[in-house]
């Protein structure tokens, strides 16, 4: 990771910090993390695409890590969260990028793709339901209310924070190892996502996006299809989604195609990284059988 940049880019009138890696002249695939990650997050593809000729955006999404930390609540709504990432498509100088979002990554590229098609070559998704798809999965399994459960302790002001926080981040950090398969993360990851977690506000801010966005997530008046060419690719053994949502979120798809790994969770791009990267490269090779 040493030969990584450390970029600042100003978008939507915020700074975000941005990881780039690979030629500047490759055709861009920008990743997008969820919660309660950073751009660490992704390093087993940063690497990996960029040896393959990609340039590589990793950027901290608005109130993680190193970028900008807006403090009032509103300002971590859908509609900035998505204005946030068209500007990085257009500071990447390329008229379209390949888009991969993992967790609220997912969620924001899914909006971004309905919003604004003509910006995206091809999507990835990562255990993040379209919202049309996690509608329905509420309406007709209403077990998923109580996998989802932890978002409404997250609406409380503070405390959250302080128990995610509490002894240098043990407890979120022990919530990373009980949801994903043993050895998933390292050492050496737990300890740079404690040191992210510890930013001045990260926590309060990463937490924001549940605040601000909560009560909308499975609602919105944009049009529903995707038309993107657009992979999914899910963890079953996932927690908190259930795998019944990689299917009905390609019935929201013109172009969509969809991969369950069986013994994977919900950091999948950490447990399985090789098939992973070999599924992306496939799909956006247009080498991947449908």
């Amino acid at each position: 990771m040493e030969a990584f940049e450390h970029e600042t880019v100003n978008v939507n009138g915020i700074d975000l910090h941005v990881v780039q890696h690979g030629p500047k002249d490759g055709e861009v695939m920008l990743f997008l993390h969820g919660f309660p990650e950073f751009w660490y997050g992704w390093h087993k593809q940063i690497d990996y695409f960029a040896a393959e000729g990609y340039r590589v955006w990793a950027p901290d999404q608005r109130g993680y890590n190193l970028s900008d930390k807006p403090e009032a609540v509103e300002n971590y709504e859908m509609t900035h969260l998505v204005d946030d990432v068209v500007g990085l498509i257009k500071a990447s100088g390329k008229s379209k990028v390949i888009l991969v979002g993992h967790d609220w990554g997912g969620i924001v590229a899914w909006r971004v793709a309905r919003e604004y098609p003509e910006l995206i070559e091809k999507m990835i998704i990562l255990n993040a339901p379209h919202s049309g798809a996690l509608k329905k999965q509420i309406a007709r399994h209403p077990g998923q209310l109580l996998k989802s459960s932890y978002i409404l302790f997250f609406q409380l002001q503070g405390i959250p924070e302080q128990f995610l926080l509490s002894s240098d981040g043990e407890n979120a950090a022990g919530a990373l190892q009980m949801t994903s398969t043993p050895g998933a993360f390292s050492g050496q990851d737990l300890e740079a996502y404690r040191k992210a977690w510890a930013q001045p506000n990260a926590m309060r801010s990463m937490l924001n996006w549940y605040r601000a966005n909560a009560k909308s997530m499975a609602s919105s008046n944009l049009p529903k299809r995707v038309k993107v060419p657009t992979l999914i690719l899910w963890g079953a053994k996932d927690q908190f989604l259930g795998k019944e949502m990689a299917v009905n979120s390609l019935d929201f798809c013109d172009d969509g195609r969809g991969i369950l790994l069986g013994e994977a969770t919900h950091w999948l791009h950490h447990e399985e990284p090789e098939q992973i990267n070999t599924l992306i490269g496939e799909f956006v090779d247009g080498h991947m059988d449908r």
